[in-house]
């Protein structure tokens, strides 16, 4: 079975184009379970996504929750919001990623008033149960945009933009409470702070890096630095090095020939031994085995 594997920059942002600058929506009938080690890993976009868990329960990370998503339920995805899935089994996922441009220009009073307020409102997502009315019509109203998408209907752009308006009118009056309620507070700036001592973690493992010096990136304390990781990913910004590490060491291994203590090196682990070990309890399996198996699929 062939897998997948999200491709983001330096800031986890994805960067993959979602649809074109005349038509800035895409439409995604995935399987998480089809992704490298079952997950669609941390990734952000300015745009805005929609997805169903159409065949088991996904867990969803996204700002900093954990969530368990059951069969039938679906969440909404925010501008600009950190997000992971993980899979369990077979996992059919369909979801939506499109510009907030689709629905209305941002010089307009329709964006001023009904789309902006929500991108601001600190509302990292929306789960949608179909036990809820509100939150089953939007489930209804997205399988029929998914239904389109499969048939390649006639006029299915601008029938899309319909039912997209139809959740969004849904969607923004039942969120605006909340974005009243946080327009007056103080910015969160912890996800950009996370970004940046991602960013240098991205920047510099190959190098001998300290906790220390991943908090000072970001102006903060050790304590600081360890509490936006554990909120933001749940993970210490110690052990997400080392994955990041393992990542890069991981796609070395089957573009490669080198051997494995030189990537070992090559990627900012002190010895062959302490990476083999590391690399056998994420990924399962011994650097040579995930070699072997990469290259003959």
């Amino acid at each position: 079975m062939d897998t997948y594997k999200i491709t983001t920059d330096d800031t986890l942002r994805e960067t993959l184009p979602h649809g074109t600058a005349r038509y800035p929506f895409a439409y995604y009938p995935e399987n998480i379970w089809q992704f490298d080690f079952h997950r669609i890993d941390w990734h952000w976009h300015h745009e805005f996504e929609f997805l169903i868990a159409a065949e088991s329960k996904i867990c969803c990370l996204a700002g900093t929750d954990k969530i368990d998503l059951p069969k039938g339920c679906g969440i909404f995805i925010n501008s600009g919001v950190l997000h992971r899935y993980e899979a369990y089994e077979s996992a059919c996922a369909p979801n939506i990623v499109f510009s907030a441009s689709l629905l209305a220009d941002e010089t307009s009073l329709l964006y001023e008033k009904y789309i902006a307020p929500v991108i601001s409102s600190s509302v990292p997502y929306q789960i949608f149960d179909p036990q809820m009315p509100w939150q089953d019509d939007i489930l209804r109203l997205l399988q029929e945009i998914f239904a389109l998408q499969e048939s390649k209907a006639p006029r299915s752009e601008l029938r899309t933009v319909r039912l997209l308006l139809h959740i969004w009118d849904i969607l923004s009056g039942h969120l605006q409470p909340a974005a009243r309620q946080t327009a007056l507070s103080r910015p969160d700036h912890r996800q950009a702070r996370l970004q940046t001592m991602m960013q240098y973690i991205h920047d510099h493992y190959e190098e001998e890096i300290t906790l220390d010096m991943i908090a000072a990136s970001a102006s903060l304390s050790k304590s600081g630095a360890l509490h936006i990781f554990q909120s933001g990913i749940h993970i210490s910004p110690v052990a997400y090095l080392i994955r990041y590490r393992l990542s890069r060491a991981a796609g070395l291994l089957y573009t490669t020939q080198k051997a494995v203590s030189v990537i070992a090196s090559e990627t900012g682990f002190t010895s062959a031994g302490y990476f083999c070990r590391k690399f056998r309890e994420y990924y399962h399996m011994s650097p040579g085995e995930y070699r072997q198996k990469k290259n003959s699929t």
